[in-house]
């Protein structure tokens, strides 16, 4: 009883603490301007004329001071970085007959691997462990026994996500293809020649001079990377639109080797994509749904571990996949650590900051050894969208940064009815949140996605107005579901 008493006590001081902290000029000021109002009313008229009257004012002095004011604004608002709105975004809903069940995706891999029983049924435990569900969804090519993945199959699945994901934003947002201005395509695994941005200029005979650009090997944190460069074009062209689609090619993705290192992906990666619509224009701002905020990357590339944690290679029978290390998790920990270290002081209360700050004092300077102080980004954030790469990466982030069960919901759902979609997911994950009739006008989002390199990247954006219920989206036929238990170990 006296522990609960104690904690509700804390509670309350730190909430006293942060009220004070981060209103400490309103506490200052209020008193002042209270004083002020009160002396002023305190005064006769006469007393009041006779003050005005003692004032002196030059007037080539005034004409000059305004001038300097006038020049000095204009200077900053013609040097401020141009707000980029993110009008409208649109997810890749697979086609019903992709469906992939655990029941079928474990015979499949039973009959795939039945001179190797023992990596199927490594296989079928990592799924009963995977946090995903039964209706995530898997290109055809790798259903086949053996799969047969190639070229002209690779071909096939990405002109039907591309295609459909760019004529789903296109129709919401009434977009003209001769509007776009750039375009960029972000996939890591899948880059013929001609490029996936190529296929898309062609298909919508988009303007011969469009800025183009085609993403490759750049992990589950592209889609974050292409949102970075389309910002960085839309700050030196004014008056633009820029059009991003991310996504991975899932066909080549398959591996039917031995190496426990590299089968993970048959067990977690799953068919998605994203198109997101980006403006600059000040036309676009009252139907646009968010605003970009804050963008921070953290590369770790420099660090051999790193660089290696996922690594497409070939394994000893020559046979190609990727390889996801053991140590992934502490590598990821650790790129995380660098990147709230950057984003804490543009997101963060007065009163978390200098809770960090005094810790930091404490240990590096006083040695005290104290534990190392977790900011509550909670006070910063009213939604996250962590990628939805593994039950593992979920779990660790929710650890390090303290959140509730909630706080991950988006992100737990979106791996179990979706799987990991790589780069999109964070987009599910959005649409989720919109679809539970959460976002406000006013909450701030947070994005946070890893891609091998390695990689942990942040957007940051502010919703600019109450989303309504969506009426179309991947979520519509099962949102209702949602949110639903997931065990710890799946029965089959």
């Amino acid at each position: 009883m006296a522990t609960l008493s104690n904690s509700v006590k804390l509670k309350y001081i730190k909430l006293g603490y942060q009220c004070l902290v981060n209103h400490i000029l309103a506490f200052f000021l209020i008193p002042i301007l209270m004083g002020f109002l009160i002396k002023i009313l305190g005064l006769g008229p006469d007393q009041i004329y006779e003050i005005w009257s003692s004032l002196h004012f030059d007037l080539l002095q005034f004409l000059g001071s305004s001038l300097m004011i006038i020049f000095f604004a204009t200077v900053y608002f013609m040097s401020k970085p141009r707000s980029i709105y993110l009008v409208d975004y649109a997810c890749f809903k697979p086609p019903a007959s992709y469906r992939v069940p655990h029941a079928t995706l474990v015979e499949h891999l039973r009959l795939s691997n039945k001179d190797n029983p023992e990596i199927a049924e490594f296989q079928r435990r990592i799924l009963q462990r995977s946090g995903l569900g039964d209706e995530t969804y898997s290109a055809p090519a790798n259903l086949y026994i053996p799969p047969t993945p190639s070229l002209g199959a690779s071909r096939v699945e990405a002109e039907l996500i591309l295609f459909s994901v760019i004529d789903d934003l296109l129709k919401k947002t009434g977009t003209k293809t001769k509007d776009i201005d750039i375009l960029i395509v972000n996939c890591s695994i899948v880059s013929p020649t001609p490029s996936l941005s190529a296929i898309v200029i062609n298909k919508y005979k988009l303007r011969s001079n469009i800025k183009s650009f085609n993403l490759s090997g750049m992990g589950c944190s592209a889609s974050l990377i292409s949102i970075d460069l389309a910002r960085n074009f839309l700050q030196v062209h004014p008056n633009s639109c820029a059009l991003v689609v991310s996504t991975e090619i899932t066909t080549p993705n398959y591996y039917s080797g031995n190496e426990r290192s590299m089968v993970l992906i048959n067990c977690l990666f799953r068919m998605g994509a994203a198109a997101i619509l980006l403006s600059n224009r000040k036309a676009d701002r009252s139907r646009s749904k968010y605003q970009l905020l804050h963008f921070v990357r953290t590369h770790k590339g420099a660090d051999d571990e790193a660089y290696r944690c996922i690594h497409e290679q070939e394994d000893t029978q020559g046979i190609q996949g990727v390889s996801l290390s053991k140590d992934l998790m502490l590598i990821a920990g650790e790129a995380l650590k660098s990147n709230i270290t950057t984003i804490g002081p543009l997101v963060l209360p007065a009163s978390e900051q200098l809770l960090f700050l005094f810790t930091l004092i404490g240990q590096k300077i006083l040695k005290l050894k104290w534990k190392p102080y977790i900011p509550d980004f909670k006070q910063a954030f009213e939604h996250f969208c962590i990628h939805a790469g593994g039950r593992g990466v979920i779990d660790e982030l929710q650890k390090k940064l303290q959140l509730s069960a909630e706080d991950v919901e988006a992100s737990r759902m979106t791996l179990h009815r979706f799987g990991n979609t790589s780069s999109s997911s964070i987009w599910y994950e959005m649409n989720y949140i919109e679809s539970k009739g959460r976002m406000k006008k006013g909450n701030r989002i947070w994005q946070i996605a890893f891609g091998s390199g390695f990689k942990c990247n942040s957007a940051v954006w502010k919703c600019n107005r109450t989303i309504t219920t969506p009426t179309d989206g991947p979520w519509l036929d099962c949102i209702d579901r949602y949110p639903v238990p997931i065990s710890q170990v799946l029965d089959f």
